[in-house]
């Protein structure tokens, strides 16, 4: 993974950077897609995706206690079926990345990639902060597991 430079924006990931930024300072809530409001990571994807291309692509069923333990990759499976899967090496502005929190267990936890002065960054809901922005430091590196084009 690399730094970017400036410009080189196409202008749906121009559309994507503006409609998640708008997001930031959303409240961290369980399972919501409310700007303002809640959301967490999942529910900020689905926000920028409905004001992208309106309703969103399908219903998304409540997250099952049981999910790491399943063995599947339910997220992964989920987005590859809307998203155009990408090389994690190839991730640039606008694309959506997910990350395995513990080793061996399902990726679990989505942001959509940023750049700030020619550094990428990170635009997600976690638990117990608001949507922010931050780098996409040697901690998310090193928890990246795939990676998507909208």
């Amino acid at each position: 993974m690399r730094s970017v430079s400036g410009g080189g924006l196409t202008e749906k990931s121009a559309s994507v950077l503006d409609i998640a930024r708008s997001w930031i300072g959303t409240p961290y809530v369980h399972q919501a897609s409310v700007k303002g409001a809640g959301c967490d990571c999942l529910g900020l994807l689905r926000g920028v995706w409905r004001e992208l291309h309106g309703e969103e692509a399908e219903d998304i069923p409540p997250y099952r206690p049981d999910w790491d333990a399943s063995g599947g990759e339910a997220l992964r499976d989920g987005l590859a079926r809307h998203l155009a899967p990408i090389a994690v090496k190839d991730i640039a502005p606008g694309d959506v990345v997910l990350f395995r929190m513990v080793p061996r267990a399902s990726a679990r936890h989505c942001a959509i990639v940023g750049a700030k002065d020619g550094v990428l960054t990170l635009i997600h809901a976690r638990q117990n902060r608001r949507v922010g922005e931050e780098p996409l430091s040697p901690f998310w590196r090193a928890k990246l597991a795939y990676a998507f084009r909208l």
